[in-house]
């Protein structure tokens, strides 16, 4: 089923170029309300340089940003957050020797009248998005170098969603997870889904992207082969755009 209505984020002809190289070349991807949209190819293909230019790290130097309809100009991660961007990098960071509530509000923790850090209520704070995001989650007085890789997942991704996040950039949140961590960053990507997030996944492994995603935008060379419904391609599919830089879906 074809997506209808406003995007959630439409980059449009997106262009950035590092010392005369075009590592992006007049790409446009979009992605939809409770949507995940799975940006994959070869190290060097673009599609991480492309995602920071919508998270703030990089500036296009070329092409327009969407948020919601609106064009909107987005030169530092600020003004990504402006706009209820989040990124989970792939190392996360977290603060090891936190628990899960001091690394949830760092940088922004909660003050009470008094003057003094309100560790009640960022705790309290804490357990009410673990329990939406991830029932299970019941480590909360340990610091978070004691917690599993998907536990540690879950603290990042409740971090971003607790500060109003409506558009999620995750970086390859499976790798180095064994198969019952990545079956519990699954669940948490569908949680965010069934609340009308979007993400936008950077991904190297196919198995993931079927499994998980929408759509599948693959790049390479700085170019945007293509972009296709999941439910529409197989593995092979992918795999030869990704290798050969053709979308067999489209007639020679």
């Amino acid at each position: 089923m074809a997506n209808t209505g406003t995007p959630l984020v439409e980059l449009k002809d997106i262009s950035i170029s590092f010392g005369g190289i075009k590592a992006v070349d007049r790409v446009s991807v979009d992605l939809y309300p409770g949507e995940v949209v799975g940006l994959l190819g070869h190290n060097g293909a673009g599609k991480s340089t492309l995602i920071k230019c919508l998270s703030g790290a990089y500036k296009a130097e070329s092409g327009e940003v969407f948020i919601n309809g609106n064009n909107v100009v987005i030169n530092n991660p600020r003004d990504a957050r402006d706009q209820n961007i989040e990124t989970i990098y792939q190392t996360l960071a977290l603060a090891d020797n936190l628990d899960a509530a001091s690394n949830l509000f760092l940088g922004r923790e909660l003050i009470s009248k008094a003057g003094f850090l309100d560790e009640s209520k960022m705790e309290a704070e804490t357990r009410s998005i673990m329990a939406r995001l991830n029932p299970n989650f019941q480590k909360f007085d340990v610091p978070v170098s004691a917690l599993s890789g998907g536990q540690r997942q879950s603290v990042a991704i409740a971090r971003a969603v607790y500060f109003d996040a409506k558009i999620l950039i995750m970086d390859e949140p499976t790798a180095a997870l064994g198969p019952q961590e990545t079956e519990m960053v699954a669940e948490l990507i569908q949680e965010l889904k069934n609340q009308g997030l979007g993400i936008f996944l950077i991904e190297h492994d196919i198995h993931n992207v079927m499994k998980l995603c929408d759509r599948a935008s693959v790049m390479k060379n700085g170019v945007l082969v293509g972009t296709e419904r999941v439910s529409d391609v197989t593995e092979d599919d992918i795999l030869s755009m990704i290798i050969l830089g053709k979308n067999p879906k489209v007639a020679a």
